[in-house]
């Protein structure tokens, strides 16, 4: 039995095409016959190994604030956890060049903080470590609202049955809660990692795009677009590539463990 009226096809057919015509003429117009010439050079090796690297470390990032902001966030209620939310998840609206500006003026030489960390011989800006900080800054949220999401559905019954027993709350903490959101912890993981890997606004803001220190992948896109168009096309297939792969792995789940 049909549960949806027929013209709604037509806007989603619509909608769908408009999202696919962007891939489908990346593809078409890449030059194949220099795909793996031009993915395997050493600027785009380069930029591509700095990019994994550094999403990986924001990542690890991520799952250690992460996860405890998520707990406060979904067990904790009150006006000022409320207000405190939305300002963590304020990176996933605020434009990353913002996100960036914002950085410099914290962290930069003559930053609110980075000043004083100039001063004890500590720079941070427009280097490696600005790097994972501005991917860290715009990949954090996705976590949060990912694993606070989980903790809100399956509640706090399992883990009040088991204060009952006993178990304390960092063995509740290890052997009932994080168990029961594990799947959502690695949905939140997978996207912290794709987003930070896709970075690009805070990251040429706040780090720069040095070479073999801050230019990952999508700075080195940019850069080659601005150059030469054609050049940029095979590495940006290798990341709409790694894109696909996380929708998949992130979407394409079983039954039941689909993430809020």
């Amino acid at each position: 039995m049909r549960t949806i009226p027929r013209w709604i096809y037509l806007p989603a057919v619509i909608g769908t095409a408009f999202i696919l015509i962007g891939p489908i003429a990346l593809l078409a117009r890449t030059p194949w016959a220099e795909f793996w010439t031009s993915v395997t050079s050493s600027e785009s090796l380069q930029a591509l190994s700095l990019g994994l690297r550094t999403a990986a470390a924001s990542t690890a990032v991520c799952l250690l604030l992460g996860i405890p902001m998520a707990m406060v966030f979904a067990r904790t209620a009150g006006m000022l956890i409320r207000v405190l939310r939305a300002l963590v998840l304020l990176p996933l609206v605020l434009p990353p060049v913002v996100g960036g500006v914002a950085l410099l003026y914290a962290l930069g030489r003559r930053g609110l903080v980075g000043q004083y960390l100039e001063t004890a011989g500590i720079s941070i800006a427009f280097t490696t470590t600005a790097v994972v900080i501005a991917q860290t800054f715009v990949a954090l949220p996705f976590l949060v609202i990912s694993v606070e999401g989980a903790l809100r559905s399956v509640g706090p019954e399992h883990e009040l049955t088991a204060a009952t027993l006993g178990a304390g709350p960092t063995r509740t903490l290890w052997k009932v809660t994080l168990p029961l959101v594990f799947p959502a912890i690695l949905a939140g993981t997978v996207l912290a990692f794709a987003r930070a890997l896709g970075e690009f606004g805070a990251t040429i803001t706040f780090a720069g795009n040095l070479p073999g220190t801050t230019q990952t992948a999508p700075l080195k896109i940019y850069l080659d677009s601005i150059t030469d168009p054609e050049q940029a096309l095979p590495l940006s297939v290798v990341l709409m590539c790694i894109a696909l792969v996380v929708v998949v792995g992130v979407h394409l789940r079983g039954p039941g463990r689909v993430v809020t």
